[in-house]
């Protein structure tokens, strides 16, 4: 009996992790672990990161996504100004170079879920079709996960300790 709950451990410990990763290819183009984080009620947007590789010898450029959760998805970045957090629009579309991977990560490259039709909640997951130039279209599903145990701190959701500059928009 101690053997078998034994190895059921570690056939968990094996199979755990590979439920929880996920990526899709097509063609020169891989996407890597598509996530977002649940959203409290009445929260209007959302998120979404990914790592995006591109195998080929052309760049490929990430021009849009949409998803049937939310009214308008767009490619953002954050970075620091002079203290301040600024978001703003990436105009042209994101490029991931021949031979490389562009992150979307927090504090940095990101796609914002505008008008959300309900709550993201853990556990979920989000179907999301991204538009390249240079590359077929892909589609993917974001698993909503938590981030720092499911608290939503300052650099998640909940923007409240940040001057935010939208003036973009």
């Amino acid at each position: 009996m101690k053997y078998c709950l034994s190895a059921f451990l570690l056939a968990l410990t094996l199979v755990a992790p590979a439920a929880f990763a996920h990526e899709y290819s097509q063609g020169q183009v891989k996407v890597d672990h598509p996530w977002s984080r649940p959203t409290p009620p009445g929260t209007p947007m959302g998120v979404g990161y990914m790592s995006i590789s591109n195998s080929g010898d052309s760049d490929v450029t990430l021009i849009g996504a949409a998803t049937p959760r939310a009214g308008h998805v767009s490619i953002h970045e954050t970075s620091m100004h002079d203290g301040v957090m600024r978001m703003q629009p990436v105009k042209g579309g994101l490029t991931i170079p021949a031979g490389a991977t562009v992150d979307l990560k927090p504090h940095s490259f990101h796609l914002m879920l505008e008008k959300l039709d309900s709550p993201l909640q853990e556990g979920e997951r989000i179907p999301l079709t991204l538009t390249f130039e240079g590359a077929k279209s892909m589609d993917v599903k974001l698993a909503v996960e938590p981030l720092d145990g499911g608290v939503m701190k300052e650099h998640g959701m909940d923007h409240s300790g940040h001057e935010m500059d939208h003036s973009d928009h």
